[in-house]
């Protein structure tokens, strides 16, 4: 088939190497003039299937009320005049409890420890490098209450196959001598040693190169305008290229992977995606002193912030933090408040590891879901299917999103026990895949 894969970002890119590995003719449209150029671009670089726990759970309603109108909060809710960010809020509050917080938790662990088997076997077979570091991932812990939170979600990733460990202050330092400066203030750690990070821009840029050597088209710099429907399925999308002039690109089968973007394109088709903008922000800075920076990647939970560490010849040695989130619209500015506050962390945390004066700020419109559950698979329109809503964890996703998606749009069953949009379910369901009127 004729595949048209909308965005080329993580998870466009992906869904395009695999449906190419399928045997379809794939083509990439996007705005930017380069692969991985917008949400892709600066993440905190984790491949975390041990930051399972989503943003609503049974303790965020407080902490949500407490950080109310404090511009350095870990989530701030930036209240606006727009229904709906109101209606995601609600949705988000419906998930906060107890069962759905275990449901969500469920779906997030399966389809990261595929992603992650995924990009392993990807790696493996082409020998993309992207700064990868295979150290795992340490989540440390500053306040008692916040490390007794997370036991009992870290029990059950174990149950569900993430061997999430719970260890002592001085085993996190152990396996971390750089938290050494914070011996005292910690109250204990978690460690997944199967947990990778990486510079997620590399990546994508890497995979795209060898998307094109296989055959697939990138049209970069092209302004996607709108999905035109016909009896049902779509006909074509309509974008304006680099010189302005209106083009239509048709296909058998369209892939929506264009992140906070998607529900502005899907809502005309009368689909209306729960997605709403969550800013996010991030730091980069050059390391300073080697002996003082960490070299695992690290996650703050109290603070929400993501830390990985960068090396290589063509870059150097750079430290990247990554978090919080921002409900704000659709608005990219930065907020000196949040850079400054990031940065007060890090040299808490690691004083003099990073080169302050030369930090690098950036931030990202995250596709975020009130469950924190991605939307993958098909919709009610016959030929377009969703690769979406990924939230704050499209690097960890990536990888198995793009595979099963790239299954479910070939009219087969994907490997992976996920509740994929349209009630697809894997193999280790047993249930019946209803193909695609499309599928070749």
């Amino acid at each position: 088939m004729r595949v048209i894969v909308l965005g080329a970002g993580l998870l466009g890119v992906t869904s395009a190497y695999f449906l190419q590995q399928l045997g379809h003719e794939v083509t990439v449209i996007d705005r930017q003039g380069a692969p991985g150029a917008e949400t892709s671009f600066a993440n905190g670089g984790q491949i975390s299937v041990s930051h399972a726990e989503p943003w609503a759970n049974p303790s965020a309603p407080l902490k949500v009320l407490q950080w109310l109108g404090k511009e350095d909060a870990p989530l701030l809710f930036r209240l606006r005049a727009d229904m709906r960010q109101w209606l995601w809020g609600l949705s988000f509050l419906r998930n906060c409890t107890p069962a759905r917080t275990r449901h969500n938790i469920e779906q997030i662990v399966r389809l990261g420890t595929y992603s992650r088997d995924t990009l392993q076997q990807l790696r493996a077979a082409t020998g993309i490098h992207y700064d990868q570091r295979t150290q795992g991932i340490l989540h440390f812990y500053t306040n008692a209450k916040e490390f007794d939170g997370a036991l009992a979600p870290a029990e059950q990733m174990r149950a569900l196959g993430c061997e999430r460990q719970v260890i002592s202050a001085d085993e996190a330092v152990r396996i971390e001598p750089a938290l050494a400066h914070i011996r005292p203030q910690l109250a204990g750690a978690t460690f997944t040693a199967e947990d990778e990070s990486g510079d997620a821009n590399q990546f994508t840029r890497e995979l795209a190169k060898l998307c094109e050597a296989a055959g697939v088209q990138f049209r970069m710099g092209h302004h996607i305008t709108a999905l035109r429907e016909a009896g049902g399925h779509i006909d074509h999308v309509e974008v304006t290229n680099a010189e302005g002039r209106f083009e239509r690109v048709r296909g058998d089968a369209f892939v929506l992977a264009m992140g906070s973007f998607s529900p502005l394109l899907a809502q005309p088709l009368g689909i209306q995606l729960p997605i709403y903008p969550a800013k996010g922000y991030s730091v980069t800075m050059p390391v300073k002193d080697a002996s003082k920076a960490h070299q695992v990647s690290l996650t703050d939970d109290e603070f929400k912030l993501v830390f990985s560490r960068y090396t290589s010849e063509r870059g150097g040695d750079r430290l990247r933090i990554a978090g919080t989130a921002e409900l704000n619209g659709y608005d990219r500015h930065l907020n000196q408040v949040r850079c400054d506050a990031i940065v007060r962390r890090v040299e808490q945390l690691f004083p003099g590891a990073g080169d302050t004066t030369q930090a690098q700020f950036w931030t990202g419109l995250r596709p975020a879901t009130p469950s924190n559950v991605p939307l993958i698979g098909k919709t009610k329109v016959g030929n377009l299917f969703l690769n979406t809503g990924h939230g704050t964890l499209g690097w960890t996703h990536a990888c198995g999103s793009g595979k099963a998606l790239a299954d479910i749009v070939s009219g087969r069953v994907p490997e992976v026990d996920f509740a994929f949009q349209g009630g697809l379910q894997g193999r280790a369901m047993g249930a019946a895949l209803v193909p695609s009127r499309t599928a070749a």
